[in-house]
């Protein structure tokens, strides 16, 4: 009985691609909220890193997203596999297979691709394969501890997104990250407001962000979390060339013939 309620959250009942399914949440009152704030985000946070190769895993609209990055080459890995053209490089793949070479990405971006994923293990350890040592990835996720937990177990069983994914809580997420070699560089929530979807209401509630972030910061909708893959050195021990030291010296002890002869004269 408790497996048949845990199965329910697993999978999404939708029809097509999820991605997709996903992408049209966003254009929702509540979804284009979240939107707008996850755009704050990423502005930031990707302010803040540097490198080559930067690879956004998602859909091909959230490309303005990247806008802020200071990374030299942004790459987008449509799991949507949608057909609009966009300026940003793109491909298709999926997160837990990436076509790409390992030790090759300075920044990976991951919105909402573990909860969505039925191997979220799996992405996770490609992440760490493509990442260059010290690079960065960067996880956004919705937050169970908060209102959107509460409506996730209210609507999970419906099996409509973003309801229906496995919500990953911040603390087990560092906990995965901490077993592949990441150092966790920092974490932010945003979203304090309900989950519901009437656009006045949530213009009414606006107030809740200021109280939120001030009073209750971890209890945020969705968090953003960026880790940095560390690298095991070794260090070199030096050779100690020196001689073995002697037991004592021979300043401190006099040959046993002269003590012998002093003693006798």
């Amino acid at each position: 009985m408790v497996k048949k309620h845990k199965r329910r959250f697993t999978r999404c009942a939708m029809t097509g691609n999820i991605w997709q399914a996903l992408h049209q949440w966003y254009r929702t009152p509540l979804g284009a909220q979240v939107e707008a704030d996850e755009n704050r985000q990423m502005n930031e946070v990707l302010s803040n890193l540097f490198g080559f190769y930067l690879l956004f895993i998602g859909h091909p609209a959230q490309s303005e997203w990247l806008r802020s990055s200071r990374v030299s080459r942004c790459m987008l890995m449509d799991i949507c596999h949608e057909k609009t053209e966009l300026g940003s490089p793109r491909f298709h793949g999926q997160p837990q297979a990436l076509p790409v070479a390992s030790d090759s990405l300075d920044v990976i971006v991951l919105p909402h691709v573990l909860e969505l994923s039925d191997t979220p293990h799996e992405v996770l350890r490609e992440v760490e394969r493509t990442l260059v040592p010290e690079g960065h990835v960067v996880v956004l996720g919705f937050n169970p501890f908060s209102w959107w937990g509460v409506w996730r177990w209210l609507l999970g069983w419906r099996g409509q997104l973003p309801w229906c994914g496995h919500f990953i809580s911040t603390t087990r997420a560092k906990d995965w990250l901490a077993l592949l070699g990441f150092e966790i560089m920092e974490t932010r929530y945003y979203f304090y407001r309900p989950p519901v979807q009437q656009e006045g209401l949530l213009a009414r509630l606006q107030f809740l962000e200021r109280i939120g972030k001030r009073y209750f910061s971890l209890l945020g909708g969705g968090y953003v979390l960026v880790a940095r893959k560390r690298v095991a050195t070794l260090t070199p021990i030096r050779p100690r060339w020196r001689s073995r030291r002697k037991m004592a010296s021979p300043e401190l002890v006099k040959p046993m013939s002269n003590q012998h002869k002093t003693s006798t004269e």
